[in-house]
């Protein structure tokens, strides 16, 4: 029988149109059911017309359905996509500006930091509610989460969840990409793999047709004459370790304690052509410039011409290939998060890391990757405590437990002082209550004192 598919968060038409694209390529995919679900119905509504105008422009005989019942588009269903942003626009916006009142900067703030680390507060409770949901009327379903912050959440699924949760990121192709171009090689001839955290995933192989690239590409970046302006956090990272990082220079430098620091430095490290760069808030700004045309784009489309879905090049998304492998047995090979289990030898086996393997009817296949270099696998446990605090206080609802994890996040700890940390942890938590019912008690009673105070002034 052809699967069912549940995307949840559908109504986030960059991930649910490419992602169903994607898996519409393969024609023995082509007679599943999407079920797509969202809280938002009219943005759920505007991304079920673009599909079903394609599906049935291409004429397959894909069953599409539509609705904001969670639940009922998880039911029966083999596989299932995780693309939501809990809180939306309105709570990113505080997990960027608040921070910054107290003098830390972030360019993304949805993966570590002050940011990433309120939107796993966010996230964990909604997930496991999913969890909740997949084991009631999805037992046995392949859940693949693209939601940030990507460790915390792939964590908290298969820990807390019970459910077999992989973790969807394509950082690593896309700096597979930048490596490339800077080495002059084709991409489908360059090999690589890499072993870290996500988006801390570190190159331990980079190869063309058996030749050892490693030593090359510090020099081939620092040459190329855009890389060398674009990558400037990356490039030093690569200088002092030895060893090639995700993510974009934007993200990698909120990540580590050393080039966000201090204000009047930041712009040596940044570049201004583009969001990705370092640019302060620039994830905020493009989220916010997509929301706006997101009803003007949805219309054009509907206008334009439905696209051949037969011979349209798949994205480098993972999504689809790992459902064709485990329906058809083709192999896939790809970077995957998942729980440790030993893979990578000096991080805890209980953490969510990100590491080479691959996918056949019976499943997922990771190798043991054995020791990060000392350096890398430095940085990255300095990151998955954080996590581990962030997802322990989530599910606890534990309030010192989350100060302690923003505490002792490498940027926020270089730039505030303890008794900072937990004035700007209790303005986020109040700023979000809505969006956090494990503390939702506490962010009462805080909202309380400082109108008290207020009203004393």
């Amino acid at each position: 029988m052809p699967p069912r598919i549940a995307m949840i968060g559908a109504g986030s038409i960059g991930f649910t149109r490419t992602l169903a694209h994607d898996i519409l390529a393969v024609s023995e995919l082509r007679g599943c059911e999407l079920s797509l679900t969202d809280i938002n119905a009219a943005n759920l509504d505007a991304v079920y017309r673009l599909l079903e105008r394609d599906i049935a422009a291409n004429g397959f005989p894909t069953k599409l359905s539509k609705t904001t019942d969670r639940r009922a588009a998880l039911d029966g269903a083999k596989y299932a996509f995780c693309t939501v942003r809990v809180g939306g626009l309105e709570a990113f916006e505080t997990d960027i500006r608040i921070p910054l009142k107290y003098g830390v900067d972030q360019c993304v703030g949805d993966t570590l930091c002050a940011g990433g680390i309120m939107y796993g507060q966010r996230g964990i409770p909604v997930l496991l509610d999913v969890c909740r949901d997949i084991r009631d009327v999805a037992p046995g379903c392949v859940f693949m989460n693209y939601s940030n912050p990507m460790a915390m959440l792939t964590w908290a699924c298969n820990t807390y969840g019970g459910v077999n949760t992989i973790g969807l990121c394509h950082g690593v192709q896309d700096s597979t990409e930048v490596l490339a171009n800077a080495l002059g090689v084709p991409l489908s001839e360059l090999d690589v793999a890499a072993a870290g955290i996500n988006h801390q995933t570190w190159f331990l192989t980079v190869a063309h047709k058996g030749r050892d690239l490693r030593a090359e590409v510090l020099g081939a970046l620092e040459r190329h004459p855009v890389y060398r302006e674009t990558e400037k956090v990356r490039i030093d990272i690569l200088r002092r370790f030895g060893y090639w990082s995700t993510e974009s220079n934007g993200h990698c430098s909120e990540y580590v304690p050393w080039y966000r620091k201090r204000r009047d430095r930041i712009a040596r490290w940044i570049d201004r052509r583009e969001w990705i760069h370092g640019e302060t808030g620039g994830y905020l700004r493009f989220c916010k410039k997509t929301r706006a045309t997101f009803a003007r784009d949805c219309s054009r489309w509907l206008k334009e011409p439905a696209p051949d879905l037969s011979s349209q090049a798949r994205s480098r998304e993972h999504g689809s290939y790992i459902i064709e492998a485990m329906e058809t047995g083709r192999t896939y090979r790809g970077h995957f998060n998942v729980i440790n289990r030993g893979c990578i030898t000096n991080l805890p086996p209980d953490c969510v890391i990100e590491a080479p393997g691959y996918i056949d009817r019976a499943g997922l296949h990771t190798p043991i990757v054995g020791d990060l270099p000392l350096a890398c696998a430095a940085t990255c446990n300095a990151s998955v405590q954080v996590q581990r605090m962030a997802v322990e206080a989530a599910v606890r609802g534990d309030v010192v437990l989350l100060k302690q994890a923003m505490l002792h996040d490498p940027l926020v700890g270089a730039v505030c002082s303890p008794p900072e940390v937990w004035k700007m942890a209790d303005e986020m938590i109040a700023a979000q209550k809505k969006w956090l019912p494990q503390y939702r008690v506490r962010a009462a009673r805080g909202t309380e004192r400082r109108r008290k105070a207020s009203g004393h002034r």
